[in-house]
């Protein structure tokens, strides 16, 4: 797994960071005098910054002000070409001039109140208060504007430096007041590749349960956040290690209960990590089939093996089996989907993915007919080229020749699928006879029956191919003949 690039110490970060929002657009230092001229301070604050320390420029400009938010309102209208109310209860108003689009927030602070699911919203009356209620240090800086002063009052540009994520005030202080920073923390550390630090990682542990009082929406984006990001494996492990994933994803972390002290299988844990990794760098770019970030090929790539605690069965002889942990894990997948709130497409195609991703073992073992590549081909649908990726990223094993004797076979199936579709436009199998004319040919209303012969039809379609009208005909009579 890459690691992350090497920031430089806080003095040269600090240079970076001014250089780079010295690059903003003009209007940017136009809103800053904007609420100057108006006694208000107003600071560039968030990922922004912590992008430009780390020498980016972002396009997602966040600010704070100790304007309320109707003040905000009237200057950002005076300021920009439109403006809107994002969501003026949690003290956000938005506007855009020209390209720039910006989000401006009063002073705040959050917490949530027993029993609640949704965090309350109090103002505040300075920036360095606004900064001390972050999630963390790294997140903690602002820009004042219009001068460009960099405020740093809980040591974020030190911890950039050595890439650790640490929370401003005591982490269980800050989780107790935003439960969702225990996700972020795993989530920041899969997008920066960055540590957490000890007493971090502690309180992740000791108030994961606490997760629980936040909506399962949040808890999904955070969770798609760290999914997408450049290094997942990182947010995984660390969700995994502190108990996180107990309550967001249980079924990766019971993973690690079909470790075998007597190692008659792989560790299915790590597998599962490897083959994350392996379909990650299977990706394709943006013209590509599998355009990275994919979610759902990266899902089911950590979703693939949750049915196998469920089905292990320890055989005579000393072997292992897993018998039908495909099934098993695509209804638990659907599950833990449903449960997160995805959407119900994301949800269908993961857990099809997890249904379908072993029934290419055994195509090296003896030849397909092209009747079941096409039906290969036909079940996987849209997702046959995230199906290749799965399939190929979940060969983890050591031994060099049963590896190699893998690829070779996958590679004959996708040449033999590419020469099915050449000749047949495979991705397009339909029967040879439509609705219409099967109910003229049959003499028969519109109903089950015809959805019955449909089906005879594509079957027959898979078996032997294109065969033609006429034969196909002839083929539907007889059928109907025999079920009378």
């Amino acid at each position: 797994m890459p690691s992350p690039r090497t920031a430089g110490p806080p003095s040269e970060l600090r240079r970076t960071a001014l250089a780079a929002l010295a690059a903003l657009p003009p209007a940017v230092a136009e809103l800053g005098r904007t609420f100057a001229g108006a006694g208000h301070e107003l600071a560039l604050v968030g990922g922004s910054v912590r992008d430009a320390v780390l020498g980016a420029v972002s396009h997602d400009l966040d600010f704070a002000t100790s304007a309320r938010p109707e003040e905000t309102e009237r200057l950002l209208r005076a300021w920009g070409d439109a403006c809107w109310d994002i969501g003026k209860e949690f003290g956000t108003i938005g506007a855009r001039r020209g390209d720039v689009v910006v989000e401006v927030t009063t002073y705040r602070t959050e917490d949530y109140e027993v029993g609640s699911r949704k965090p309350v919203v109090r103002y505040g009356d300075t920036l360095e208060g606004d900064l001390s209620r972050r999630d963390f240090t790294v997140n903690a800086l602002a820009v004042r504007l219009p001068q460009l002063e960099l405020v740093d009052p809980h040591g974020g540009l030190t911890d950039l430096a050595e890439h650790v994520l640490r929370t401003p005030v005591g982490a269980e202080q800050s989780f107790d007041d935003d439960p969702l920073r225990i996700m972020r923390a795993a989530r920041f550390a899969a997008q920066l590749g960055f540590d957490v630090a000890e007493d971090v990682m502690r309180a992740m542990s000791a108030m994961a349960a606490r997760l629980e009082i936040v909506s399962a929406e949040r808890v999904r984006d955070e969770l798609t956040r760290l999914v997408t990001a450049r290094w997942p494996r990182r947010g995984l492990e660390l969700m995994v290690y502190t108990g996180v994933a107990e309550v967001v994803l249980p079924e990766l972390a019971q993973l690690q209960h079909t470790v075998d002290e007597h190692k008659r299988h792989k560790d299915v844990y790590e597998h599962t990590l490897t083959v994350l990794d392996q379909a990650i760098a299977l990706e394709t770019g943006p013209d590509g089939p599998v355009p990275a970030p994919d979610l759902v090929l990266r899902l089911a790539a950590v979703m693939h093996d949750v049915g196998k605690p469920a089905t292990r069965r320890f055989e005579p002889g000393g072997g292992v089996s897993f018998h039908h942990h495909e099934t098993v894990g695509a209804k638990l997948t659907a599950r833990r989907l449903k449960a997160l709130r995805f959407d119900k497409q994301t949800v269908r195609d993961v857990s099809r993915l997890v249904e379908l991703h072993l029934r290419f073992h055994g195509y090296g073992d003896g030849a397909w007919t092209d009747s079941a590549v096409r039906r290969y081909v036909t079940d996987a649908g849209p997702l046959l080229e995230r199906l290749h990726r799965l399939t190929r990223a979940d060969s983890t094993t050591r031994n060099q020749r049963k590896a190699l004797r893998l690829q070779a076979a996958y590679d004959d199936l996708e040449e033999r699928i590419a020469r099915l579709r050449e000749q047949e436009e495979l991705r397009a199998i339909r029967p040879e006879l439509d609705g219409q004319e099967i109910m003229a040919i049959l003499g028969v209303p519109a109903g089950p029956v015809v959805g019955e012969a449909y089906r005879f039809l594509l079957d027959l379609r898979m078996e032997r191919g294109v065969i033609g009208k006429d034969a196909a005909t002839e083929a539907l009579l007889a059928w109907w003949a025999a079920r009378d």
